[in-house]
């Protein structure tokens, strides 16, 4: 059944104007499973219009009262939460159990979000002057704009909206043309709570129609953006007619640091499970690996291994999946090409390396590449899919230099058991996060940011609560 859908405009789903209809695809199998808006430049602007109405009541409510309309929704999210996984996975391609973690962390992260109501506080600044007072204040932008990604579609959702509306803001959200269903889906759970209309805007579309009338919208304070480094800096171009803020989590080329000194089973277990999630299509991957030339063989032997068991397919017709497909065409022929150019360039593949001899469906086999060099494309240049580079290194400064030498600087890794060396790359590497004998997943408390290519600003904790604010300071003089 082909269902199709209507953008969510001041409290209401309204159909389009215009006739231009998207086709949304099941990545494991090719079916057709849904048509959403191609919206055009006028839906944008009643979308934004409402946001705007919607946004000085909405600031004058306090904190807390925001909070409890967050509730609301993250009550709505556990409540449906199986329906809503499986809208995930059909649409997405990832296995049924990392959807259903995606939709718990929603659900949590917009709780946590919540929780910061009695904590968005200013400061009271000393002033030269005698009976004069500073004070600065974090207010709201105004109009936001979030446009997703398609890896973590439904998460995203709350990563842009819950910081946003805890701080006294409205949105409109963009999803990914490739995963629109699932901001549907939240839209009409959104529409069965309390939250005053225009509060939460959705509206769907291509970058190049939708997209870009959003992001030069004159009324949108912030557009906040998590995709491709290419979209990113188009992004930045149409904002900056407005002189319009931008926060970007773009590309990501994590490196890990495999020394001698490393528990090597751990290592191994938590990079492989760093590059099969979502079928290695997150920015925060272990995209390639420096191991020391001593333990090299050993530790590659145990990623080939653990990368052979890798089990993938359609995760809603089959059971006990580490993946799904890649989510679609494009980037299945994007990652065969990367390997194929690795391979000429004189990279070994030591596991899979070609496309997965299935009937239908977007899949790529598990791949190991050793013999790597750092001037190979495969080194360089971010894959998205499960592939996994290795390069043999004489040591930890040569690795620290390798790892550095990179346009991206959003994640990495470590995995030593001497505190020294850790600390080591601690102090030198030059990435928004480093994970030390563990696998990479961000925490909601902390401060998801990307240096270079990777990004501007962040997301999480109370540093990206913070990228949704504005200061106000006042010079307050009395008698």
């Amino acid at each position: 059944m082909v269902t199709k859908y209507s953008n969510y405009v001041n409290g209401a789903f309204i159909d389009a104007p215009s006739e231009a209809t998207i086709e949304v695809l099941n990545p494991a199998d090719h079916s057709l499973i849904a048509l959403i808006p191609d919206s055009a430049a006028g839906v944008v602007d009643e979308a934004v219009a409402a946001a705007r109405s919607a946004q000085r009541g909405w600031e004058k409510l306090p904190a807390i009262q925001r909070a409890g309309f967050l509730r609301q929704i993250s009550a709505k999210l556990r409540q449906h939460r199986d329906r809503l996984a499986e809208v995930i996975t059909r649409e997405q391609g990832k296995v049924l159990g990392l959807a259903k973690v995606e939709v718990d962390f929603t659900a949590d992260y917009i709780d946590y979000m919540a929780e910061w109501a009695r904590r968005i506080e200013g400061e009271v600044i000393p002033s030269d002057r005698p009976n004069e007072s500073i004070f600065l204040l974090r207010k709201p932008i105004g109009v936001t704009a979030g446009i997703l990604p398609w890896n973590f579609p439904f998460f995203l959702i709350a990563r842009k909206m819950a910081p946003a509306l805890i701080t006294g803001n409205t949105i409109v959200v963009k999803p990914s043309e490739e995963t629109p269903i699932n901001a549907f889906e939240f839209a009409k759970l959104v529409a069965e709570t309390d939250l005053p209309p225009g509060v939460f805007n959705l509206v769907s579309g291509r970058g190049a129609t939708t997209g870009v009338a959003l992001t030069g919208h004159p009324d949108v304070g912030l557009v906040s953006f998590t995709g491709s480094v290419a979209t990113g800096q188009a992004i930045m171009k149409a904002a900056a007619a407005n002189l319009t803020r931008v926060n970007l989590e773009l590309g990501g080329k994590a490196p890990a640091i495999v020394l001698a000194s490393a528990n090597l089973e751990l290592a191994a277990k938590s990079i492989v499970a760093s590059r099969t999630i979502n079928t290695g299509q997150v920015c925060n991957c272990a995209e390639r690996v420096y191991v020391e030339a001593s333990v090299a063989e050993e530790f590659t032997d145990r990623v080939v291994k653990l990368m052979a068991a890798t089990r993938y397919g359609d995760p809603l017709r089959e059971d006990g999946l580490d993946m799904g497909p890649l989510v679609n065409k494009i980037g299945l022929d994007k990652v065969a090409a990367m390997v194929e150019r690795a391979r000429a360039e004189g990279a070994e593949i030591r596991l899979g390396g070609k496309l997965a001899d299935r009937a239908a469906g977007f899949h790529y086999e598990p791949t190991v590449i050793a013999g790597c060099r750092a001037d190979m494309e495969i080194m360089r240049k971010e894959i998205f899919g499960p592939v996994l580079p290795i390069q043999t290194v004489g040591g930890l400064d040569e690795a620290i230099a390798l790892a550095n030498d990179c346009e991206y600087g959003l994640t990495s890794s470590i995995f030593t058991d001497d505190i020294n060396a850790a600390m080591q790359a601690v102090r030198e590497l030059s990435f928004g996060e480093t994970y030390i004998n563990r696998e990479h997943f961000e925490a909601m408390q902390g401060f998801h940011a990307g240096r270079r290519k990777s990004g501007i600003g962040g997301a999480d904790g109370r540093h990206g609560l913070m990228e949704y604010t504005e200061t106000h300071v006042v010079y307050l003089q009395t008698h």
